[in-house]
């Protein structure tokens, strides 16, 4: 079995519920995927690392991070799934909101101006949340160009990410969670 089959697996049997669901948009939906079931399992994080990593591999990435708190596991995966084949693309998390106390950052890690980030996410419905990381990375002087996320609900997210400069690839679809007849 491939590792995106793999990954489809665990995320069909861990993650995802179908029912009446409202979203963080306010939208109802009849499908509800807590990926966070995934991305904080060790067999999870460690294919998700790779099959990103594997997607970014020739690309001059210094740096990945997203929207905390979805994107923090998958981020550490991926600069951990790097540093085991030899490169080093630090994580970095974006706050919802800049701290009120200290530097006021909203953006944390070992980030400095001018690096090429990869923003990463782990369930695209609007695009919102993935819009806001990457518009707060670019504030604090990062390059971003490119986003991947772990699963897109084909509801417009996408186009709406790259609707702001940003190339966008997703490792899953809503499509691969039906089941094969």
């Amino acid at each position: 079995m491939s590792d995106i089959d793999d990954l489809r697996d665990i995320v069909k049997r861990d993650a995802v519920r179908f029912g009446k669901f409202i979203l963080s948009s306010g939208k109802e939906s009849d499908l509800y995927v807590d990926l966070r079931m995934v991305t904080l399992h060790p067999r999870g994080a460690s294919l998700i690392g790779r099959l990103i990593f594997d997607r970014i591999r020739d690309l001059e990435i210094d740096a990945v991070g997203g929207m905390s708190i979805g994107a923090d596991p998958i981020a550490v995966s991926v600069s951990l799934a790097a540093f085991s084949e030899g490169r080093q693309i630090v994580s970095f998390l974006v706050r919802k909101a800049a701290k009120q106390h200290g530097m006021g950052n909203a953006v944390e890690g070992p980030v400095r101006e001018g690096m090429r980030a990869l923003i990463v996410e782990d369930v695209i419905t609007t695009g919102a949340s993935t819009i806001a990381a990457i518009e707060r990375a670019r504030e604090a002087g990062l390059v971003v160009e490119r986003a991947i996320g772990v699963l897109d609900r084909l509801e417009g997210g996408k186009e709406a990410i790259e609707s702001v400069g940003v190339k966008v690839d997703c490792l899953l679809t809503r499509a691969d969670l039906k089941d094969e007849p």
